[in-house]
């Protein structure tokens, strides 16, 4: 397995998709919406997307494919965009949160990755092949949110201490907390995925 410590090198090329407004540094941001001033302008749901095959690196989606029409198909232009080894990083509200979003079509939960596994053939596999480097459920995964709704510093702290027990759990067999604990605790509000391709 390659896996890619993207804090350590620099010369990596990176995107961001769906930045939103979000812009990253280092990053090719790319959004729909004119007003955000992406650096690219492209409406996700067409295809292909304005990239050459085994252009990046780096690739990240954070709470976008939720939106789009089809996300198999954002996966696998996904796929085509990143080079061999590169590290593919999708966050997504877990399922147990609800469509919490107006606009939220899609959910997820753990067995997201198998669709992009030969070996799940026979339940629907995608024909795009990816390593899961790594999978984390978090609890409370929008803190700048809630001090914008008004929670006051105190209350901010203990839902952080909170965050941080329930997501120690979780992530010690997120697949069980997903089938039988998740909606314990309110449900969670992201997953996030980190591939390798």
């Amino acid at each position: 397995m390659v896996t890619i410590d993207v804090t350590m090198t620099e010369n990596l090329k990176k995107l961001n998709l769906g930045s939103s407004g979000r812009k990253k540094e280092g990053y090719i941001n790319v959004d729909w919406l004119s007003l955000v001033k992406p650096d690219v302008e492209h409406n996700l749901n067409v295809y292909p997307y304005p990239f050459k095959n085994n252009e990046f690196d780096v690739v990240e989606a954070n709470h976008v494919i939720e939106h789009l029409e089809r996300p198999f198909e954002v996966m696998r232009e996904i796929c085509r965009i990143s080079k061999p080894g590169s590290k593919i990083i999708i966050r997504v509200p877990h399922f147990s949160r609800g469509m919490a979003h107006p606009e939220h079509v899609h959910g997820f939960d753990v067995t997201f990755p198998n669709y992009f596994n030969k070996k799940y053939a026979d339940v629907g596999y995608f024909g795009v092949d990816l390593q899961v480097e790594s999978l984390r459920l978090k609890w409370f995964a929008f803190p700048h949110i809630t001090q914008k709704m008004g929670f006051g510093a105190v209350t901010l702290f203990f839902a952080k201490l909170a965050n941080s027990i329930i997501n120690f759990f979780a992530n010690l067999s997120p697949s069980f907390c997903s089938r039988i604990w998740c909606f314990w605790v309110g449900g969670f509000e992201e997953i996030e995925f980190v591939f390798i391709k």
